[in-house]
């Protein structure tokens, strides 16, 4: 009893900080007259890398005269680079400031010389926040003659609505040329504040992209997708309503009263009915694969649908919120990989059903903490803060450990419970029909190949505004399109694995769950194969760091992609065989 109420005890600490990531903010974003506003830096870094990105107080300058001061980090805020360290700099609500001093002048030494001349040359750019609201501005840039410049003087622009602020901007001036060492450098700031009418629910609006995220291009898109539905959908109907129906009349009850019908004789789908309901091959790492796929098309309804509340709620947006609730969703959506794991592994007949549910629980996770940890290794050699803090694994270690892994587990025992009576629609034969021969277009490989081809073009439009907001300093916010987008995906994918699943049973080839598995799968094959095209086409990263972020990410969703569409064709082609085989005689 003790060692249930410790877990218990452990998993309610662990959820009130999950939570606490997600709440966590402690201002009111309300200010008095002369109040101190506090400026938070982040990071810098090169334009054109995203995620080769350093503290801010890696260039030499002014910090701190105490300790330095860092905001508390959400685990979103953790896993995607920031890390907020007050600023010398503090503001006064609504009291404008000349020129100020930020800290002495200081004379450069060789090292922050080459400092400052590199981030100049490399076009590094600064982050800051004030307010929850974020800054972004060269560190510096080049004279005509194409001499290294760094800008020395921050002027800041506020403007707020009583007693809020609204936004902010800086201007950057007083470029100086970076010459030599011993170089005298004096970095300034000033502020002013201006009132405003616009409102605060409504500040965040001026950092999304609306001409980057045009709507009218997002129909256009939508719109070409829906018709690739109609015509998928009407596809399915002839086969369902036309093919079917004179399969099933050449197999009908007053046929078989009238010995007109010869089963001897049965060609096509008919005659596999004893065959296509056998067990797959690898049938353990195939139920892992199902559950883990039925999750994350949960998780993906889940975030999408709380994601809009976040991005339509601008003053609620939290720096790595929509990492955070991802993560969080996994966690607590792992018993729907354990029970579609384990009710599958029971129906077919499994043994083993212990190995399984640690394949469910590990397959996946496994492969993204391999990765992330590969990632986070070159991350720490390069300094960057790409890479995630000890702390910040432990919470992701015990979050897997003590909420996934348990609900997994509980999820296994109730799908074997839910399987027992579970009766195909027609009796296995005793041993496998052999294959009979086919042209090379009817092999399972050319389906799994070519399938993926349609669910592709259906959301590659919206691929490269999710690779922009990724990849290109833009905050993605038009989820209604992108859950349109998913709803398309899924119609079109099962569509598509309904009617290679057709053919290939007309070829008497009864290994039809991998071949719909991998049938989905394939699509996200071509979005990894888009992303090698994005990435030359329209970026213009370099460097081992850059590359091995774009590739590892993009990898990573990827493989959840994989597995999503895998499961949608799976579930949607099971549906369609149990459907058609049901309504022919049993024998």
């Amino acid at each position: 009893m003790n060692m249930f109420k410790g877990y218990f005890l452990v998993l309610f600490v662990l959820v009130a900080i999950s939570c606490s990531f997600v709440e966590a903010d402690e201002k009111t974003h309300r200010y008095v007259e002369g109040e101190p506003v506090n400026l938070w830096v982040n990071k810098v870094g090169p334009f054109r890398n995203p995620q080769e990105t350093y503290m801010y107080y890696t260039l030499p300058f002014c910090k701190p005269d105490k300790k330095i001061e860092s905001k508390f980090e959400g685990l979103g805020e953790a896993l995607t680079g920031y890390e907020l360290i007050k600023s010398k700099i503090e503001f006064k609500f609504k009291i404008p400031e000349k020129k100020t001093e930020i800290c002495e002048s200081k004379a450069l030494t060789k090292v922050e010389l080459k400092k400052f001349t590199r981030a100049v040359k490399n076009q590094y750019v600064f982050e800051m926040f004030v307010d929850d609201l974020p800054i972004w501005e060269y560190v510096g840039g080049t004279s005509k003659s194409g001499e290294p410049m760094l800008y020395t003087h921050k002027s800041f622009v506020f403007t707020y609505n009583e007693d809020r602020i609204i936004s902010i901007k800086v201007i950057m001036g007083d470029a100086i040329p970076l010459k030599s060492v011993g170089q005298e450098v004096t970095f300034t700031y000033s502020t002013e504040w201006a009132k405003t009418d616009n409102d605060f629910m409504h500040r965040f609006d001026e950092y999304l992209d609306n001409k980057l995220f045009e709507h009218q291009i997002h129909w256009f898109s939508i719109f070409n997708s829906f018709m690739m539905v109609i015509f998928l959908v009407g596809l399915v109907s002839v086969i369902l309503m036309k093919t079917l129906k004179g399969d099933y009349l050449r197999n009908s009850p007053k046929d078989e009263e009238e010995g007109i019908l010869d089963i001897a004789a049965e060609t096509g789908w008919k005659k596999i009915r004893g065959d296509v309901f056998r067990a797959p091959v690898y049938l353990e790492i195939f139920s892992a694969i199902l559950g883990t796929g039925a999750q994350i098309l949960v998780i993906t309804c889940l975030v999408v649908l709380l994601s809009m509340g976040f991005y339509h709620n601008h003053p609620m947006y939290r720096r790595g919120s929509v990492v955070t609730v991802m993560i969080l969703c996994y966690a607590f959506t792992a018993s729907v990989a354990g029970y579609v794991s384990g009710q599958y592994y029971a129906r077919n007949g499994g043994k083993r059903w212990k190995f399984t549910m640690i394949l469910t629980a590990m397959l996946f996770p496994g492969f993204v903490f391999g990765l992330a940890f590969l990632l986070n290794f070159v991350a720490i050699i390069y300094g960057s803060l790409a890479s995630i803090p000890f702390t910040t694994m432990l919470i992701m270690v015990a979050l897997w450990g003590f909420i996934a892994i348990p609900l997994t587990m509980g999820g296994t025992i109730l799908g074997r419970n839910w399987a027992v009576g579970f009766k195909p629609p027609h009796r296995i034969g005793p041993f496998p029909k052999a294959i009979p021969e086919k042209y090379y277009y009817q092999q399972p490989l050319v389906h799994i190949v070519l399938g993926g081809i349609l669910p592709f073009g259906s959301i590659f439009i919206e691929m490269y505004f999710v690779f922009t907001a990724l990849w290109q300093y833009k905050y993605y916010y038009v989820f209604g399109f992108l859950i349109l987008v998913y709803v398309i995906l899924i119609a079109v994918t099962s569509c598509v694995c309904i009617v290679s699943t057709y053919f290939l049973l007309n070829a008497e080839d009864y290994r039809w769950q991998w071949t719909s598995f991998l049938t989905g799968s394939s699509t996200a094959g071509y979005v990894f194969l888009y992303s090698i095209y994005y990435y030359i086409a329209n970026t213009s990263m370099t460097g081992v760091l850059q590359v091995s972020f774009f590739f590892g990410y993009i990898a990573m969703f990827c493989v959840g992609l994989a597995l999503l569409v895998g499961a949608i064709g799976y579930i949607s082609t099971h549906i369609f065989v149990n459907r058609i085989y049901s309504k022919i005689r049993k024998e």
